[in-house]
């Protein structure tokens, strides 16, 4: 008998695996990374409320003719605009949650940018 593992199926449960171990709170918020075939998305989220607060995807008017598409400058960009709204918020320490992603190309790229921006991690 031969069992097909889905990859979003096994990134799913990576995901569940990784969100055991971190939270985000109001003091230093989780920093969630999602990325589809065209888009790529990161959000601050504190999980003791249950709330969102910044968001940012490619699909956001500040990007919307500066990127095209999920790739790594796309990323880049998203994780850079996404630092700037969290220090204007005040928001300064994130814990990173890669949403079982592996921490590799548009990822990593998301993470160091933010990084560079000022978040830290």
């Amino acid at each position: 008998m031969i069992i097909k593992v889905d990859r979003n199926e096994a990134r799913k449960k990576r995901h569940l695996r990784i969100r055991k171990k971190i939270s985000g709170t109001p003091d230093r918020p989780r920093l969630c990374v999602y990325k589809s075939l065209k888009h790529i998305y990161a959000q601050l989220i504190d999980d003791t409320q249950g709330k969102t607060l910044v968001y940012v995807s490619t699909l956001a008017p500040e990007l919307r003719g500066k990127v095209k598409g999920c790739n790594i400058n796309s990323a880049k960009a998203v994780g850079e605009l996404l630092a700037k709204k969290a220090l204007e918020k005040g928001i300064k320490k994130v814990v990173f949650d890669r949403s079982g992603y592996v921490y590799h190309g548009k990822v990593k790229e998301l993470a160091d940018a933010a990084r560079s921006a000022g978040l830290e991690f």
